[in-house]
């Protein structure tokens, strides 16, 4: 049974940071956390920060959400809860970097391409993948325009980071770096977007050689 194996796969953390290592978790209550880095990641189950980049608690601020997308600035009262989590690492945990984490066979993407396959209307997600639509290329379909938009969705979301004032000032006093990555589901690859010369590998490593 799947909770059973959460359940086991919890006792095993415990053992590895309470038990083995007894002033870890004592040290993250005691000093609070101090993370550099902010990501914004997908929701998709098969797309978790954390382990992709073997990073340790406390390491990484996250907020997940569908698409991994930033909204644009609109402090209207209404709950905004990506951009709280950025106004909360940037203000207050003054992290150095965010990246934009997307993900190749993303679901929202496929969505925003192509609808519900039941043909039915939703009530959050319709407004919410509205942040990524623009025109689109046209000659592209199927897998070859899911992965053009996947990467635009990024390049949107970067942007609209800079639509808040106060990311847009720490940037440009150079006390924030913004990142776009995507990671590769099938090469098991992670890109970057650089501005004027577009996607390439990261790590230099493809594993499809």
């Amino acid at each position: 049974m799947v909770i059973e194996r959460l359940i086991a796969g919890f006792k095993s953390f415990r053992e590895t940071y309470y038990e083995e290592q007894p002033n870890f978790y004592q040290s993250l209550v005691e000093k609070g956390q101090r993370p550099d880095v902010m990501v914004i990641a997908c929701s998709d189950s098969r797309v978790n920060p954390s382990i992709i980049a073997k990073a340790e608690p406390g390491e990484l601020f996250i907020v997940r959400n569908v698409a991994n997308l930033v909204p644009p600035y609109e402090p209207d009262n209404r709950r905004h809860g990506t951009s709280a989590a950025i106004e909360f690492a940037v203000r207050d945990l003054k992290v150095e970097h965010i990246i934009v984490l997307g993900h190749s066979h993303c679901g929202g993407i496929q969505f925003l391409c192509e609808g519900h396959k039941d043909g039915e209307d939703r009530e959050f997600i319709d407004g919410w993948m509205s942040i990524a639509e623009q025109p689109h290329d046209n000659n592209l379909q199927g897998e070859a325009l899911h992965r053009h938009v996947e990467r635009e969705a990024v390049k949107i979301s970067l942007n609209n980071l800079m639509s808040f004032p106060w990311v847009k000032k720490q940037v440009g006093d150079r006390r924030l770096k913004l990142h776009g990555w995507l990671f590769d589901l099938e090469a098991g690859e992670l890109l970057a977007h650089e501005v004027g010369k577009g996607w390439n590998t990261l790590t230099g490593y493809s594993a499809k050689t």
